[in-house]
């Protein structure tokens, strides 16, 4: 259904697909722009709540949410088709990440964890001993270097170095949620969650995490690395942290909206979040 508010509710997912910016939330509803600052609402077939949405390329992207729930545009998000849903499994996906336009992973609660290797007509679940603990996995980032990430309750870490074929726990810094996960520099990742948490390595694959002093205690829900190297990431009540001189000093904004943000993009110059009030405009100091 066409809600003329919907820009301005409920959010919680937007990306560039290096055509339009699309943003997805509550009751299935996907948004798009040229500008950042006009928004249109496309029809789509679910009622669903959408969590995240990823193109590999602008032409082909999916979204994914509740129930279960897989959509996906051929037309740069136009157009969107049901792949996938599953309300009887009352498991929401809580992110997607597409290789490229055939292979792709949604990731959500208790565990639950699908791929596909022909763009979306069929999904399988993934059989990994990662599962185990049926732990919610947050977030799925590929690195700089290829290397897929998996963040997650209970300081959940995974990573992949053959493209999702097997998959390895990492030894955690945290023993809390992590909801998400961005690449810093050739291997590195920073990885934030609970309570203003965020660590930082530079070797995925070394075992070394480095505690980010953020000065703040609120949960940090998604995150984006800007053009020029910075870190930003944002989270309850509205609260941004913006790394300054490498992640060694972190800058404290806060949105006009004082909401909760579950993502963020550069574009323009500034940051545009998503969240409890739609999307919220940040510009940053130089």
């Amino acid at each position: 259904e066409i809600m003329p508010m919907t820009p301005r509710s409920l959010l919680l997912d937007i990306v560039n697909t290096g055509r339009h910016l699309i943003a997805v939330g509550d009751r299935g509803a996907v948004i798009v722009s040229n500008d950042g600052r006009q928004w249109a609402q496309v029809q789509t077939p679910t009622r669903s709540a959408l969590t995240a949405v990823h193109f590999p390329d602008p032409d082909h992207g999916w979204a994914v949410g509740h129930d279960a729930v897989i959509l996906h545009t051929a037309d740069g998000g136009r157009t969107w088709t049901l792949q996938n849903f599953e309300p009887e499994l009352e498991k929401p996906f809580l992110d997607v990440l597409f290789l490229d336009a055939q292979r792709g992973y949604a990731v959500g609660a208790y565990g639950l964890f699908y791929k596909t290797e022909d763009g979306g007509q069929t999904w399988s679940e993934v059989d990994t001993p990662i599962r185990e603990n049926e732990w919610h996995f947050n977030s799925i980032t590929r690195l700089n270097d290829g290397t897929l990430l998996i963040a997650g309750e209970n300081g959940t870490l995974a990573t992949s170095t053959d493209g999702g074929v097997t998959w390895a726990a990492q030894p955690s810094p945290y023993e809390s949620s992590f909801f998400g996960a961005t690449a810093r520099g050739e291997k590195g990742a920073v990885i934030f969650g609970l309570r203003g948490n965020v660590f930082v390595t530079d070797d995925i694959h070394g075992g070394q995490w480095h505690k980010v002093d953020t000065g703040s205690v609120a949960s940090m829900f998604g995150g984006t690395q800007l053009e020029d190297g910075r870190v930003v990431l944002v989270g309850l009540n509205g609260n941004i942290m913006v790394s300054e001189n490498g992640l060694e000093r972190v800058e404290l904004l806060r949105s006009n909206a004082g909401t909760p943000l579950s993502a963020a993009i550069g574009f323009g110059g500034e940051v545009i979040a998503v969240g409890e009030s739609g999307v919220q405009h940040i510009a940053l100091n130089r």
